[in-house]
């Protein structure tokens, strides 16, 4: 089983200008805000941990075991990031993975291994009851993922709630969306 961050938008909600870092790229905690979701993500000691990339460069900034995986059609949605995850799973042979977000870097290991050890085919983490990432998505529900669009799971949990088991977690399912969030959490 993987552990796949997706880190392929353009973080345009964080950005000042042209100049500006992305927002995976912030100064967060002494760190980035990516080194600290692919941090936990490892953490968990799932088989592997990937992250899914497309606007920005995060080669310098994740812990070397986070394994880098290119999505050239990341302009296309994030659903496209988790296609190619999906993609990737497959040719190793996997039979599920765990899909977090690169900017949510508060949410902890316990959770990733809390939801990878449920049995349903469409697992998500609960945080004081509300949904929230990471998601297990076992290979049986692959074929009914969204193929575009800015959606993923939440699709098929919107449209399917018959597969779904929630996993009650501890921890922050923060997203750093923009500067205020990066301000109110650092």
């Amino acid at each position: 089983m993987a552990a796949v961050l997706l880190a392929a938008g353009s973080g345009s909600r964080f950005r000042a200008g042209p100049d500006a870092p992305h927002k995976l790229l912030a100064p967060f905690r002494g760190r980035t805000v990516a080194w600290w979701a692919a941090s936990n993500a490892l953490d968990a000691g799932l088989d592997e941990t990937w992250v899914v990339t497309g606007s920005a460069d995060l080669s310098a900034v994740l812990p070397e075991r986070a394994r880098l995986v290119p999505n050239p059609d990341w302009e296309m949605g994030q659903a496209t990031s988790l296609q190619r995850a999906v993609r990737e799973a497959r040719a190793a042979g996997l039979s599920a993975i765990v899909v977090g977000l690169a900017d949510q870097p508060l949410v902890p290991a316990a959770a990733w291994r809390a939801v990878a050890a449920a049995p349903a085919d469409v697992a998500v983490a609960t945080y004081d009851g509300r949904r929230r990432n990471p998601v297990r998505l076992g290979s049986a529900v692959w074929g009914l993922l969204p193929l575009s669009g800015d959606e993923g799971a939440r699709v098929l949990m919107r449209e399917r709630p018959d597969l779904v088991q929630e996993v009650p977690c501890h921890g922050d399912p923060v997203d750093i969306d923009t500067r205020e969030d990066l301000q109110g959490w650092s």
